[in-house]
């Protein structure tokens, strides 16, 4: 891509940024289980944990993955049921999914080695562009801008940039200012930096922390006091919500769960009864009856929710009593059958996976 003459412009005047923003980086750069470790299976795995999730929520959640997978070869043997009970209560199971494959391709086409090369690590499942310049870079030494949202944020302010920072448009403009001036004897610690900037100091929501940042002077959203205009974002559509009635069928041993289909929503992992709409008392009591199951007692649990990207769940909670769970018949309702297959876990839930968008509900397991 060939810039332009504005662009061009926009590059020298941010190539004054780059020595102060690596020195800042160098004193203030948060000691994390992943960084410095210089493993390319390192930063993949945690740049992936990091897709929608917080740094502190991801720690504990790497450093178990990585005591039970710790390379490349055990992540693609191990069996997927374990690999979503490692992953449980990131969310986002997919991702898992996706790395799982792209391991198996590693072992296939790249005789067990993570590729170093941006376009390489392109054609992995899973890996885009942001998370392949993040290897390439971090891991070997790749001169390649990395952009992902904390980085968008600090190129729209420092460039006072009305472009919607959620287009194209917006990441191609970022990466091509980045590539004019990232460093090709410290690809990885800009990158970090960048990203590091955007997460501790030009925040996201709020006032930025101008008075602390290291590139203040190269930002013009700073010099004309407009921070809080940029990025641009367009107004944000309403979550659709959704109704669910949970029900919690258990006897002295278990409880019984049912498996969520193989695409979609929460594929594969595993739930309670999970029905649309507010089911009543009198009708979820006829249902279990319906599947051969002796009812002793039937009771509310505290309602809650969970926020996905474009949904939202109210979730209304039963906790059922059953004699016993072996009398389950084949004829459940075709409604659940179909969609599902049922196992009667034991309560610690050491096997199976459940969805953080159940976790009020831990302490009925």
């Amino acid at each position: 891509m060939k810039e332009t003459g504005s662009e061009h412009d926009e590059s020298d005047r941010l190539k004054g940024m780059v020595k102060p923003l690596l020195e800042w980086y160098d004193q203030n750069k948060r000691q994390l289980p992943w960084r410095d470790q210089g493993k390319a299976y390192y930063t993949w795995v945690s740049e992936i944990m990091l897709q929608q999730t917080r740094v502190e929520a991801v720690k504990p959640y790497f450093s178990r993955f990585i005591k039970e997978l710790p390379d490349v070869q055990s992540l693609a043997a191990c069996p997927p049921e374990r690999l979503m009970k490692l992953w449980e209560g990131l969310g986002y199971y997919s991702r898992a999914r996706n790395m799982q494959t792209a391991a198996r391709q590693i072992m296939d086409i790249f005789g067990g080695q993570i590729p170093l090369s941006y376009e390489k690590l392109l054609t992995l499942k899973g890996i885009g562009s942001y998370t392949a310049a993040a290897i390439a870079s971090i891991a070997g030494g790749q001169c390649v801008p990395a952009v992902d949202g904390n980085v968008l944020r600090v190129v729209a302010r420092l460039n006072q940039d009305p472009e919607d920072v959620t287009g194209q448009a917006a990441k191609k403009k970022a990466m091509l200012l980045l590539s004019g001036i990232i460093p090709a004897k410290a690809a990885g610690d800009f990158n970090q930096a960048m990203m590091e900037l955007g997460a501790l100091i030009c925040l996201p929501h709020g006032q930025p922390l101008c008075q602390d940042c290291p590139v203040r002077l190269n930002c013009r959203s700073w010099a004309s006091g407009r921070q809080t205009d940029f990025p641009v974002r367009p107004k944000a559509k309403e979550r659709k919500q959704e109704h669910r009635t949970l029900v919690f069928v258990q006897d002295d041993e278990a409880t019984l769960l049912q498996r969520r289909p193989l695409k979609g929503l929460l594929a594969g992992l595993y739930e309670p009864l999970n029905l649309e709409g507010e089911r009543d008392e009198k009708e979820l009591a006829a249902m279990i009856g319906q599947m051969g199951l002796e009812l002793l007692q039937i009771e509310s649990l505290p309602a809650s929710r969970h926020i996905f990207t474009h949904k939202e769940w109210q979730m209304t909670a039963y906790l059922a009593r059953v004699l016993s769970l072996d009398s389950l018949t084949k004829d459940s309702p075709a409604s659940l059958a179909e969609k599902s297959r049922f196992v009667a876990a034991p309560f610690r839930q050491a096997q199976y996976p459940l969805p953080s968008a159940f976790k009020a509900y831990r302490h009925v397991l």
